[in-house]
């Protein structure tokens, strides 16, 4: 049994909950997950339908985007993935989906406003949407800028990546990150329904206003602040 063994299980199980959540069609979405001690992570192959997929097709990369074991090519976002890992020391899974309406929002070049309470569970900021990329970065090295693309996004934000766990990418698409693959995913389909409901908050009151701060700051204290009452 492969060393990394471990590792492929889990991605494979990450992965399959895409279609499940209806957060992909096709092969459109990928999700990684690292062993921060070996240095590596494993990641769908490129172009597998979900149906074909199994724990030992899954591809083991380093954290500079080298395979080190797997007969399949790796996602075409590998460096993506790569560049996370290796940049935010503490992210133990990332997801890539093309899903809907989070999709929608970033090809219109817009951040997700904070309008309720579902969103300020999960955060206390509007959703970035990170700028296009330049022409020069699109001629460079494609995928590995684009994980500069979310980095340079969030520190133009003042964000870090444990501030927030998602992202859009301008004209393209989400990526979200979490402590191991199940929680990348699991802020991947929170990303969708915040989209969603935000689409619709908008077209029922146009004019709607942002969640205000004291509610903000209760529902996500009541979660994930030191005195947290949320859960078992």
């Amino acid at each position: 049994m492969s060393k990394y063994q471990h590792i492929k299980e889990e991605a494979y199980a990450a992965n399959m909950q895409l279609p499940k959540l209806n957060l992909v069609v096709f092969t459109f979405g990928n999700v990684s997950a690292a062993d921060r001690d070996l240095g590596v992570f494993a990641i769908k192959p490129s172009g597998v339908p979900y149906e074909d997929l199994s724990p030992e097709k899954m591809v083991i990369v380093d954290f500079d985007g080298n395979i080190v074991e797997g007969t399949l090519r790796p996602s075409s976002d590998t460096k993506t993935h790569a560049v996370l890992y290796k940049q935010c020391p503490e992210i133990g899974g990332v997801c890539h989906t093309h899903s809907t309406y989070a999709t929608a929002w970033a090809q219109s070049h817009r951040d997700i406003p904070i309008y309720g309470t579902t969103h300020a569970d999960h955060n206390t900021v509007d959703i970035p949407c990170a700028p296009p990329m330049s022409d020069e970065m699109i001629k460079g090295d494609y995928e590995y800028q684009t994980g500069y693309q979310i980095l340079n996004c969030l520190s133009e934000r003042n964000l870090s990546y444990k501030d927030i766990e998602m992202i859009l990418i301008g004209n393209h698409a989400p990526f979200t990150w979490g402590k191991n693959a199940d929680k990348a995913v699991y802020n991947s389909a929170v990303l969708e329904a915040i989209a969603q409901m935000a689409i619709i908050t908008e077209q029922i009151n146009p004019q709607v206003a942002r969640l205000k701060d004291s509610l903000i700051q209760k529902h996500f204290e009541r979660k994930h602040g030191p005195n947290s009452y949320y859960g078992q």
